[in-house]
């Protein structure tokens, strides 16, 4: 379980990534065709997914459970809110299947971590 959540945040912030240094790319493989002038949209998204990602792999890596668990609830909403976006600005179901995707993982984790804390194990 911790590797899979210190997994979740290392991908989140590659994503994060990509928007700093491919950000048209990163915006068009992620659903939102038109951009604002510049690219500063891009680069709040990629400061978004960079700081998320490392705080879960922080939660993770110092044991914080409870803290991960609300993490990967919130995680869910802004998920599925990105996938929605994604449906309004391409409408292309690529996007917005990985988005649902990605809130149904962060569900399926905060579930799991939360019957585990419930258990009383880490």
């Amino acid at each position: 379980m911790p590797a899979a959540c210190a997994l979740g945040g290392v991908l989140l912030a590659a994503i994060g990534l990509r928007y700093f240094l491919l950000p048209r790319s990163a915006a068009l493989t992620f659903g939102v065709v038109d951009p604002p002038q510049g690219y500063e949209l891009h680069y709040v998204i990629g400061l978004r997914n960079v700081w998320l990602g490392l705080l879960a792999v922080g939660f993770t890596a110092l044991r914080q459970w409870r803290a991960l668990t609300l993490w990967f609830a919130l995680g869910t909403v802004v998920c599925f809110g990105d996938a929605a976006i994604a449906a309004t600005s391409s409408g292309k179901p690529g996007p917005v299947a990985f988005h649902v995707g990605c809130g149904v993982i962060c569900f399926g984790l905060a579930l799991m971590l939360g019957r585990r804390q419930r258990q009383g194990r880490p």
